[in-house]
């Protein structure tokens, strides 16, 4: 069985929206409740466990109106968030991680609650428990059970996210293969030749998000209705550029699934290189974001994704794998077995042999035709 999530848009009516803002705030409180209570605890040497904390539930509700008004399995999830979230920061401390300690939320700071098991149904409209029936748009049909909800709000929009188990449906076996040589020019180099384009999203939207970070820098008053709503305007800036770039990557990720069954890739430290001078380009441009698209499309499709070692993947010769340093300025390969060819036309078919070498020594009787 595979998880996925099946994401709509909801569109709720002012009454709704101040439920499901009441609903994030009592979350939000219990939450940080939560946390100091932890925290008296850890300083006491009196270990509080997450089932202590939901026992503590049914004693609130009599005397929180606001509390009893939120779905009983919301609030208990809300502790079971913080308990994940305290495990996590001890499990960095073991493995001699950056630790990170657990946060307080503030009030713009908790965007989501869940119901993980019952008290919601989906028939036309969204039936939410203490909520009320909610206006969705169910853009595609849910495929598999129906696990846990998730009430999510971004940028003063609401949507629900369903996490559902579903059998993957593998697509027909399939023996061709690709490499794929990440940039910047160009989102990827196939090692057939065919560019994956670059729409740099980022870039074009910079003078819409330039003027709606200066609208929030002048207003000066951090508690004013103009302030919030200007900050509105610009998380609603930074939300479509997301959404462009999901939706882009979202087809082109699937283009390759479909058509290839062995698909290589870099392993890159992306946040190594996004630490540098092209910081804002190696962002735009998402590499991570469309590897793991790639990941998940290509297992639920039974399709098999393999990283390489990137080292030397730009100096090495696809024909005779000779290793000859070029500066980042030239953009040919020129090698003296005779072969001249686009650098990252090239870098991608070297992706592609270290790729298809490690899968014969992993899977020796899989054959594999290049394309």
């Amino acid at each position: 069985m595979a998880r996925k999530t099946f994401k709509f848009r909801l569109y709720p009516n002012r009454q709704q929206r101040d439920k499901l803002h009441v609903t994030l705030d009592v979350c939000r409180e219990l939450y940080n409740a939560g946390l100091q209570e932890r925290i008296d605890a850890w300083k006491n040497r009196t270990p509080v466990k997450c089932y202590d904390q939901i026992n503590q539930l049914p004693a609130i509700k009599q005397i929180r109106e606001d509390v009893a008004g939120v779905f009983s399995q919301v609030l208990q999830d809300t502790l079971r968030r913080l308990d994940k979230t305290y495990k996590a920061f001890f499990g960095r401390l073991q493995r001699g991680q950056k630790a990170g300690f657990p946060r307080f939320k503030g009030p713009h700071r908790y965007d989501s609650f869940t119901y993980p098991q019952s008290g919601f149904a989906l028939n036309g409209r969204l039936q939410l428990s203490k909520i009320g029936n909610l206006k969705i748009k169910q853009h595609r049909e849910i495929v598999g059970e129906v696990k846990t909800l998730t009430i999510r709000r971004e940028a003063g929009c609401w949507s629900a996210c369903f996490s559902v188990e579903f059998e993957p449906t593998h697509l027909p076996s399939n023996t061709k293969s690709i490499g794929l040589d990440m940039g910047l020019e160009t989102l990827a180099r196939r090692s057939d030749g065919v560019p994956i384009e670059n729409p740099r999203y980022y870039r074009k939207a910079q003078a819409k998000l330039r003027r709606a970070q200066r609208r929030v820098a002048r207003r000066l008053n951090r508690k004013s209705k103009r302030r919030r709503k200007a900050i509105l305007l610009l998380q609603k800036a930074h939300a479509h550029v997301a959404n462009q770039r999901k939706d882009f990557q979202h087809q082109e990720s699937y283009k390759l699934v479909r058509d290839f069954g062995t698909i290589v890739v870099e392993d890159l430290n992306v946040k190594g290189l996004s630490g540098g001078m092209l910081s804002k380009a190696v962002h735009d441009v998402g590499w991570s974001s469309f590897t793991n698209l790639l990941s998940y499309k290509a297992e639920n499709a039974g399709r098999q994704l393999l990283k390489v070692d990137p080292q030397y993947t730009s100096q090495e010769c696809p024909n005779c794998h000779a290793i000859e340093k070029k500066q980042l300025s030239e953009r040919v390969h020129r090698c003296d077995c005779g072969l001249t060819i686009d650098r990252d036309q090239a870098a991608a078919m070297v992706i592609l042999g270290r790729g298809l070498r490690l899968q014969a020594e992993t899977k020796p009787e899989v054959r594999v035709s290049v394309a």
